[in-house]
């Protein structure tokens, strides 16, 4: 599973300044304190949903809601935890109301966006990636760029998928998880250079993971060297035994 890829820090970190109606005027009403508190416990909720703490996480959201029910950002927070938690319904409501108050929230657009291509929903979550990209001051593009070329890929237009990894790519060439994501895409296409040009580059950038030994593995195997391939295997036996990958080499399941 592509656990937490998108739950990254900015995504939960998106809080913008003042909610926005549908009329698109900042509500001023506000009281600056009260956004000032909705913001720290939601930041709070953040820290504790990268750890796995979701009921803690959900706690301080409600305290944010109290102090500022207009808040979209802990709404967005909302549907991420309960996305997690595989509370679907809850998810969709929350990380809707987020884009009610602000429609100009491209963080939760990516986030929702995810959220229906993971439940199967592809074309609607590609308009959700395409509607935050349309946003000039959406200032992680390359986040809704990426993942909308791994929602193309799970809907099966790997042209599209190429092309959208690609320019998220172009937007920000050292991500080394962009990387990673191309190389396979471009093994699964039968590309075999370009997937050991992609997972060098990777190799530069970040160390290891069960996904990029399993994929450096099997693209050896494909190019018959077997010292290679035996050297993969050691270092995800070694490095990561738990992982699925570990479990599909065990059994032999290379394709």
């Amino acid at each position: 599973m592509r656990k937490r890829i998108l739950l990254a820090a900015a995504l939960l970190a998106g809080c913008a300044g003042q909610p926005v109606g549908e009329s698109g005027v900042a509500n001023t009403q506000v009281d600056s304190e009260s956004r000032q508190r909705a913001r720290a416990f939601t930041d709070l909720a953040s820290a504790y949903f990268a750890r796995a703490q979701y009921k803690v996480a959900l706690d301080e959201l409600r305290k944010a809601i109290t102090a500022d029910n207009h808040f979209g950002p802990a709404y967005n927070a909302y549907g991420l935890i309960y996305m997690e938690l595989t509370e679907d319904k809850l998810a969709e409501e929350n990380f809707r109301h987020a884009i009610e108050l602000d429609r100009s929230d491209s963080v939760t657009r990516n986030n929702y966006g995810w959220f229906l291509c993971t439940r199967g929903r592809y074309d609607e979550g590609l308009e959700q990636f395409s509607i935050a990209l349309r946003n000039p001051l959406y200032t992680h593009p390359e986040e809704a760029m990426a993942n909308s070329g791994l929602c193309a890929e799970r809907k099966g237009d790997l042209a599209l998928a190429e092309a959208n990894l690609a320019k998220s790519l172009k937007l920000q060439p050292d991500n080394p998880n962009t990387l990673l994501k191309l190389a396979g895409l471009n093994f699964r296409r039968g590309r075999l250079m370009e997937t050991q040009r992609l997972l060098g580059r990777h190799a530069e950038l970040a160390p290891p993971t069960s996904e990029s030994l399993w994929l450096g593995l099997r693209l050896e195997r494909k190019l018959g060297d077997r010292s290679q391939e035996a050297a993969y295997g050691l270092q995800l036996r070694k490095h990561f035994p738990d992982s699925n990958e570990a479990k599909l080499l065990q059994t032999g399941q290379y394709e």
